[in-house]
């Protein structure tokens, strides 16, 4: 019996080089990488050794004999992704790049990282094995006071496998040569002149955490709102923590079918009880407790074989206790999609959504309905949110050859009082860094930030995760979008294209940063208030129960901060 992987695979593709016979694809060698959902263990090749396992920092492989019930399927998945994808043999082990031979320089190589979710954490663990012993100083930046980015403030709460990637984060921060300077934000505390001016690089990594506009009537409505703040709001992210949702319906619509979508979708009909076991805020949790809703449908303005989630977050609804999940085969048409068109996530999305068509509803349960080839055309109500008129599509084959949906006559409304927008995310401007509105994204060239004024290369300025390349793959793709772009940054080291600092050194720096931010928190800090999360949620038998005013999260950084100089 082989090894699998399983649904909180994060891509990070650790298990890959240490697997010794070769067995897991895709490998980051490999072109399709970049858009796979997950990777996969080939059974008839899989010694048993569990080297990847060992490796896998979500634990997300298990023995095939110790599978969890729920997580039973990806035996069967991991093997048809194989039969579809025969193991090549005679494709060479993938092997971790070495750090590279950089010549002695008369100072470290100082490197600022703006943003400490997994892009920028992934970036600074590339600088710090890519370059000799103790010859890079990262200084990590973030306007909050608590790290880790979207794997705190975006992965669903009852996904703690996922969220165990961290303990990968906190062995990156405590490295030598790595410092915090949380609370601290790029273009109102600090200038990127300023950055630029004391490191020889700065890697830009700040995410996409906007929504994109969904421009119909009645989205300005109460009861309209973007599916990104109550993500937010539910992950206990201090921005948003006092904010109010009405939870007093018993439908709600969320307009969008990607990963976020689904997860909205499952906790909003998830029982409170299973929830107090996951770190989703109290607030939302209460919140949930006294809500009504018993029906939440999921708007696709494409078929399933188009739809923007992954095979593991739609077969995750299945096994939701007191929850149907419905859909309609009417509304599978995949117009004249050949095999071309029908990747294996795909097909195996399509067959996934006629299981669910093919189950007959319980009495009392609650439901998620997916719909594809829907599109909403306005938002109804007066006062508030009182439904959402949707237009049935088709898909058609334009000029390029793709599928695209096309606005049937066909309308109906669906009656609901929470509307839930998660058509994309976009990034959000650095005040001085170059930005483009339209695809929302810095602009770049292999990680290298370009002006749009003259087209060239800005020496010294760099991006990578979201903001780079768009709101595309899930945690561990920025791994390999981080190497991309330290790689480039190497490379114009070697060649001399860095400029050098010209404010001083790293206590400079730390001397600036406390004069104009007073408030900053650094690594002790944090652990500070990661071991006062844990300590609450060890009283009430959770994971942790987070901290969401900044005033108390300050007050406990700073007590240890200053206890310690």
């Amino acid at each position: 019996m082989s090894f699998v992987v399983t649904q909180p695979c994060c891509n990070d593709a650790s298990c890959v080089p240490v697997c010794p016979v070769n067995c897991i694809r895709p490998t980051p060698d490999d072109p399709e990488f970049r858009t796979t959902e997950m990777l996969y263990i080939d059974p008839q090749t899989c010694i048993d050794c569990g080297a990847c396992m060992e490796a896998c920092p979500v634990e997300a492989i298990y023995h095939g004999d110790e599978l969890p019930e729920h997580q039973s399927r990806y035996r069967e998945i991991n093997a048809e992704y194989f039969r579809r994808h025969p193991l090549d043999s005679s494709v060479p082990p993938f092997d971790k790049p070495t750090p590279v031979k950089v010549p002695k320089l008369d100072v470290p190589l100082r490197v600022a990282v703006v943003g400490s979710g997994p892009a920028g954490v992934y970036a600074a663990a590339e600088l710090l094995g890519r370059m000799p012993s103790r010859s890079v100083e990262i200084e990590m930046f973030d306007r909050l006071p608590t790290p880790w980015g979207l794997v705190r403030a975006g992965v669903a709460p009852d996904h703690l496998g996922t969220k165990a990637i961290t303990e990968v984060f906190r062995k990156i921060a405590a490295k030598p040569g790595f410092r915090f300077h949380l609370n601290v934000e790029i273009g109102r505390h600090l200038t990127n002149d300023e950055l630029l001016g004391h490191h020889h690089a700065v890697i830009y990594a700040v995410g996409a955490l906007e929504d994109r506009e969904l421009d119909i009537p009645g989205t300005e409505l109460p009861g309209s709102v973007g599916a990104t703040e109550f993500v937010a709001w539910y992950n206990g992210h201090p921005d948003f923590a006092h904010r109010t949702f009405d939870l007093g319906c018993e439908r709600a619509v969320i307009i969008g079918n990607g990963n976020v979508a689904l997860d909205v979708a499952r906790l909003l009909v998830t029982d409170p009880d299973e929830l107090v076991r996951t770190d989703m805020a109290e607030h939302a949790v209460e919140a949930l407790r006294k809500g009504k809703i018993r029906e939440v449908v999921v708007l696709g303005r494409r078929g399933v074989t188009q739809a923007a989630y992954t095979t593991p977050e739609l077969l995750a609804l299945g096994s939701i206790p007191g929850v149907d999940v419905v859909a309609d085969t009417d509304e599978f048409d995949l117009g004249d999609a050949t095999d071309a068109d029908r990747s294996f996530s795909a097909d195996l999305k399509t067959r996934i959504a006629r299981e669910y068509a093919d189950v007959i509803p319980t009495p009392g349960h609650k439901r998620i309905v997916l719909r594809y080839l829907a599109s909403p055309t306005r938002i109804l109500g007066k006062d508030r949110v009182e439904g959402v008129e949707i237009v049935r599509n088709e898909l058609v084959r334009t000029q390029d050859g793709a599928l695209a949906a096309l606005a049937t006559e066909h309308r109906e409304v669906l009656e609901a009082g929470l509307i839930l927008r998660s058509i994309g995310l976009r990034g959000t401007a650095v005040p001085d860094v170059p930005f483009d509105d339209v695809s929302g994204r810095i602009p770049n060239v292999d990680g290298r930030i370009v002006d749009p004024n003259t087209a060239a290369t800005i020496p010294g300025l760099y991006t990578t995760g979201w903001v780079k390349r768009g709101p595309s793959g899930v945690i561990g793709t920025n791994k390999q979008c981080a190497h991309d772009t330290v790689a480039a940054l190497i490379d114009d080291m070697v060649a001399g294209r860095l400029p050098h600092p010209k404010f001083g050194d790293g206590e400079d720096l730390a001397t600036l940063v406390h004069e104009r931010r007073p408030e900053v928190v650094d690594r002790k800090g944090w652990l500070a208030i990661d071991a006062e999360e844990r300590s609450r949620g060890r009283e009430r038998g959770r994971p942790r129960v987070k901290l969401t005013d900044i005033k108390e999260m300050l007050d406990i950084a700073h007590t240890v901060i200053n206890t310690a100089k």
